[in-house]
């Protein structure tokens, strides 16, 4: 949930936040078994060679990070205290969060944008839990102003009871963020809603997984895992639309802020729902993992002519993964079929064809305090004769198969204060790339600095990072955790 309330409106959106935090009284009493730190009970993940040691299992919270991304650097001497409690410190103990200012540019001019800024907010974070007995509510919401937007807005992030009616089993109800596969920034079996235009500018990288409004259940019996995650209501991706980041129209060329999407998700109630389904265990040292979602694509892969109109055509997805140590790092395979139901024999030109993908990964620590990880991924076309035969000649045509590479190097310096990564996509089929160099400082428990870029190089506006080019962009934040 985003809502827009103008510029004027930002006192009353501190207050909501402050009020929907406030909500949860004083300190939470400990929690009782199976709930303990909100995560579903579940087969430890397989255990870790030294020097990668920062990967998790998978669950239900954000993507497992490397190494200098995951925020769990050593923790910095903190500054003495100053004469007198601060503002700060009169915060009660149950409210927890943050605040930070965030600034990017375009390093070229975006004939397709009026404003060479991409990024200039601030932004408040409050979140708090509280538990009774056998249930844990938590709450976590953003105010932020936009400048680039000229708009305040109040994005909640968390809003989610959690309930284990008996110990093998987990239910959770709300606003959640959720996260399957094994993929490092690439997602197969991962259809859970992901905020790209917050990816591409530069805010911080939880920011890639935007929340679902969901029933989630988990069954642990021990011997297995199951999950299922109803979504009642279809939750989109926050997509690309070209109000702040171009793009490339197959029929209009580059768009932007003045041609931007005009897009008409599934929004009824019980009947444009989701479903997806997660099974897996532990076998020795690994973990093995089979999938199933029935819902729609997540972002548009569809074109309706009258009205122009870009869709959501229906989607079901079969996959399945392992993450398993091999030598002295971790290695991970993931692979999906994606069925898409209104263009079962690949003859609709204004529908995705049905896609087969796979995941290969491995990820180890190459130096003290310095981590390495690979990836490639593909995406198989699988009706190509009937998608060529059924394309207009002055559309531009895609391959069969799409192969990307992904590199992440990350580095520890400074009694691990500092930490410098450098994240790579390139495909070879596609001839472009997409660098995200990021470096952070840790100036003491409460404060950071940080500094990076989304660099984007293409050799044709019509592939997937090459059309992003003149959105290539620099960014630095600051902020202030408590």
């Amino acid at each position: 949930m985003i809502v827009r309330i103008g510029t004027g409106g930002v006192v009353v959106t501190l207050l909501a936040a402050a009020l929907l935090a406030g909500a949860a009284g004083a300190q939470a009493p400990a929690l009782p078994p199976g709930l303990g730190g909100g995560e579903p009970k579940s087969d430890a993940a397989p255990a870790l060679p030294p020097g990668l040691g920062g990967g998790e299992a998978e669950g239900d919270a954000a993507p497992a990070l490397p190494p200098g991304l995951d925020g769990g650097e050593a923790e910095a001497a903190a500054p003495e205290a100053a004469d007198g409690p601060g503002l700060i410190d009169r915060l009660p103990d149950w409210l927890h969060g943050y605040w930070e200012a965030r600034g990017g540019l375009r390093t070229q001019e975006d004939p397709a944008q009026p404003r060479d800024a991409t990024l200039g907010e601030t932004r408040l974070q409050l979140e708090t839990e509280r538990a009774w007995r056998a249930v844990l509510l938590e709450a976590t919401a953003d105010v932020y102003f936009d400048g680039v937007m000229e708009e305040a807005e109040f994005d909640l992030r968390q809003l989610r009871l959690t309930w284990s009616p008996v110990d093998t089993v987990d239910v959770r109800v709300g606003r959640q963020v959720l996260t399957w596969g094994t993929g490092d920034l690439l997602f197969i079996n991962d259809l859970f809603p992901k905020d790209w235009q917050s990816f591409f500018i530069g805010r911080d990288v939880e920011y890639l997984k935007a929340p679902s409004d969901a029933i989630k259940l988990g069954w642990f019996p021990g011997w297995i895992n199951v999950e299922l995650v109803y979504t009642p209501q279809f939750d989109p991706d926050r997509y690309i639309t070209g109000e702040r980041i171009s793009f490339y129209n197959p029929i209009f060329g580059l768009s932007g802020r003045r041609r931007q999407v005009d897009a008409n998700p599934p929004s009824t109630w019980f009947e444009d729902d989701e479903f997806a389904l997660r099974v897996y265990r532990r076998l020795g040292r690994a973990e093995v993992a089979a999938y199933g979602y029935a819902g729609y694509w997540k972002s548009p892969a569809g074109q309706r002519l009258i009205p122009f109109q870009a869709t959501f055509p229906k989607l079901n997805v079969y996959g399945a993964s392992l993450r398993t140590p091999v030598g002295k790092g971790i290695f991970n395979i993931e692979a999906g079929y994606y069925d898409s139901r209104q263009d079962g024999d690949g003859s609709k030109m204004y529908v995705n064809n049905s896609e087969f993908r796979l995941l290969v990964g491995y990820e180890r620590e190459l130096a003290k305090e310095f981590t390495g990880a690979l990836q490639y991924y593909l995406e198989h076309m699988m009706d190509y004769s009937a998608y060529k035969n059924s394309n207009f000649f002055f559309m531009p045509q895609r391959d069969r198969d799409r192969h990307v590479f992904t590199v992440r190097l990350t580095k520890l310096l400074m009694n691990q204060n500092l930490t410098l990564s450098l994240f790579t996509y390139y495909s070879p089929s596609d001839g472009d790339a997409y660098f995200r160099p990021h470096a952070k400082y840790k100036m003491s428990d409460a404060w950071a600095v940080e500094a990076g870029g989304n660099v984007f190089w293409g050799e044709s506006d019509t592939t997937f990072f090459g059309q992003f080019e003149n959105n290539s962009n620099l960014y630095v934040a600051a902020r202030y955790s408590f």
